[in-house]
């Protein structure tokens, strides 16, 4: 379990750190310097990374409302599923921290102002409301987890499961970065807006119980064979 641990915390660092790394420093001609696709890349990218990198330690999880389906399919204990919560909290933080250490090195950075926090409603994105932010969030994590828990499946194709999860992700973002800047995932949530503060704590609830809402939806229709092939 520790190296399982290890590997989650790791690889949720990592997802912070390029996607969140993206929309805060990689700014004008940089990564992001588009916008939308270079931060939707950035993300995929990093799960596809994580994914080759570190899944044959503990599956690269990488996030709660994952653990959430998985557990509810039937294919993890809830004791793997507290250590791993606990990891990609933790990891999701380190991430954010690490970020906001290099954006300070800024002159004029003020984390307050925005970290790659999600968000909805007036001044955030494209404004959209909290029933929008609700939605997309359920539905994204639903999809996104599906997809997760169809690839890693013992008769899915083996070696493209990585791919399948990164292209996924990123497509998400491209949908969903003006309407709540897409979390999908509670850890990858947190550590931005511990940061900022303000509004975006007051918001986190939304992009802690949608994804977890989400992912419990996939893995409950995985579980019962809804979504598989068997």
């Amino acid at each position: 379990m520790t190296k399982k641990a290890t590997a989650e915390f790791l690889g949720t660092l990592m997802l912070v750190f390029f996607g969140v790394g993206a929309a805060v420093l990689g700014t004008g001609d940089g990564v992001a310097g588009d916008g939308l696709h270079g931060i939707s890349m950035a993300f995929g990218f990093s799960i596809v990374a994580a994914a080759y990198g570190l899944g044959a330690m503990s599956g690269a999880h990488l996030n709660p409302a994952v653990s959430l389906g998985v557990l509810l399919s039937g294919r993890m204990t809830v004791s793997e599923f507290v250590g791993y919560v606990g990891a990609q909290v933790a990891g999701g933080i380190a991430g954010a921290t690490i970020i906001w250490l290099i954006a300070s090195g800024h002159a004029g950075f003020d984390a307050a102002a925005g970290m790659g926090q999600n968000g909805y409603g007036a001044g955030y994105g494209g404004e959209f409301g909290l029933g929008a932010a609700l939605t997309f969030e359920v539905v994204a994590t639903f999809i996104f987890v599906t997809v997760i828990l169809g690839a890693t499946r013992g008769d899915a194709p083996a070696g493209f499961a990585g791919l399948a999860i990164g292209f996924t992700l990123a497509a998400i973002h491209l949908v969903g970065i003006r309407v709540t800047g897409v979390s999908v995932n509670p850890a990858r949530s947190i550590g931005p807006a511990l940061f900022v503060g303000g509004v975006a704590l007051s918001q986190l609830w939304v992009f802690i119980l949608a994804p977890l809402a989400g992912g419990a939806l996939a893995g409950i229709a995985h579980g019962m064979g809804l979504t598989r092939n068997d």
